[in-house]
């Protein structure tokens, strides 16, 4: 059985065609999107889990070749963590959230997996680890998609940005694709293509045109914002291959994650000490509250919490004028809370497209501390991260040299009533329409799967 599957950096999803229409599968709760968050007690148990997964299929030699150095060391990491062989160790999407709030100086939490993999300078270890996080995820989304379905999984389409990163080029595609796809494979679908998100949310809406359309998409997904100028409506939508339709592409890694990330960091940051000074007068350096907040950026997360970077933050308290404020900046890191902080900047980011203000609860820090926000507030903290969003739609239409005759806009940050009057203000008069802001991407990719494996 094929499906559609929307690996997010946001939020996973997989859909199904039924009856001619496209499904989602309940993956968590009864719901249909599942955060892309991911929790274990220890990083080695990720390994430890795709290892028994693999155990008996043609994978798994490989896999214990290239990963034995690690697994060797299980045994102490299980007895250290006083593991019984029925205690669940990994987790994903909300179980995973609630485990990292709970415990989160005790383990391994990473949000939006996907945001790593285009990644310049990463060595073959951190490249193996994201390949077995990304198993180890694919492998349980497909587990609990086959026991909704009753059906096992087989062959998928998976979605992929433009471009995973700003810098590497197609070389960082090329990694990251192929983590995606070694991945897949190892959590057992048997073929696996890919297709371009903007473009899949692009099909979704083409299924319904009555006429031919020039369509600027405008996918701004969880950690990259991609354009895609196609050619859509009843002469294209039967062709197997559409790359002829397309007048331009651009992309880069720059979304949802990123706004939040703007968000706490000019909103909430100076309750931390940013902005503050030593009692020499001189400006305190604002790169450790950046490495706080900066949760997609693997190398800076790692100095953050490093035990040289406790010794140094502990050194300087001394030498601080508002130690009150610093203090929070050092409980922050000591108990590894950075992705706390972010998640009160995207619930801040989420109610300010409706709302004037929002009260960010910032208790696990400091009792009863909390900050409002205000719509000035973000619009100040995204202005550069906006503005590089509308760079790229101009530069889509620049490339495809002829005016589209409507914009589409989906993905979890479409919606934000700053980024439609920025596209407003610069690329003039030109119609929009919302798309599904989460299944849209899932919708395409499922309809191209029923295309492909017919």
């Amino acid at each position: 059985m094929f499906v559609g599957f929307d690996y997010g950096s946001s939020n996973c999803a997989v859909g199904v065609m039924s009856e001619g229409n496209v499904q989602l599968v309940p993956l968590e709760q009864g719901k249909h999107y599942l955060p892309s968050t991911l929790y274990t007690h220890h990083s080695a148990l990720v390994v430890d889990f795709v290892a028994k997964h693999l155990h008996g299929t043609d994978h798994e030699h490989n896999f214990l070749t290239q990963r034995q150095a690690l697994l060797n060391t299980l045994p102490r990491i299980k007895s250290d963590l006083d593991l019984q062989p029925s205690d669940e160790t990994l987790f994903i999407g909300r179980e995973a959230i609630s485990e990292y709030v709970q415990f989160p100086e005790e383990g391994y939490f990473v949000k939006s997996p996907k945001s790593f993999f285009g990644a310049t300078g990463l060595k073959q270890g951190q490249i193996n680890f994201f390949e077995d996080i990304a198993t180890a995820m694919i492998l349980k989304i497909k587990q609990r998609a086959e026991l909704s379905l009753g059906k096992t999984l087989t062959q998928t389409v998976i979605g992929r940005p433009v471009n995973f990163q700003a810098v590497g080029g197609e070389q960082s595609n090329q990694q990251a694709v192929g983590i995606l796809e070694r991945a897949a494979k190892r959590a057992g679908f048997k073929d696996v293509e890919f297709l371009y998100e903007p473009l899949a949310a692009g099909i979704d809406y083409e299924s319904d045109l009555t006429q031919d359309q020039k369509v600027l998409v405008i996918d701004i997904g969880g950690g990259t914002s991609d354009c895609s100028f196609v050619q859509m409506g009843p002469s294209f939508r039967g062709n197997s291959q559409r790359d002829g339709d397309f007048l331009s592409h651009s992309g880069k890694r720059i979304g949802g994650n990123d706004l939040d990330i703007a968000l706490s960091y000019h909103g909430l940051m100076p309750l931390l000490g940013l902005g503050s000074t030593f009692k020499s007068g001189l400006p305190l350096p604002n790169q450790a509250f950046w490495q706080a907040c900066k949760i997609n950026d693997v190398n800076l997360q790692s100095q953050f919490y490093s035990e040289s970077h406790t010794r140094e933050l502990n050194a300087q308290l001394r030498d601080v004028s508002a130690p009150e404020l610093y203090k929070r900046l050092i409980h922050l890191q000591q108990n590894k809370q950075g992705h706390q902080l972010v998640q009160q900047g995207e619930a801040a980011k989420i109610a300010l497209s409706s709302a004037s203000a929002f009260d960010c609860d910032l208790s696990f820090l400091d009792s009863g501390l909390n900050k409002n926000v205000s719509v000035s507030d973000l619009a100040v903290a995204v202005e550069s991260s906006i503005s590089q969003i509308v760079t790229l739609a101009k530069q889509a239409i620049s490339d495809a040299a002829t005016t589209p005759d409507i914009i589409y806009l989906t993905g979890g940050s479409a919606q934000s009533p700053l980024i439609k009057a920025a596209l407003s203000e610069h690329l003039g008069d030109i119609k929009m329409v919302n798309g599904d802001h989460f299944g849209s991407v899932t919708a395409g990719l499922t309809k191209w799967a029923s295309m492909l494996y017919k």
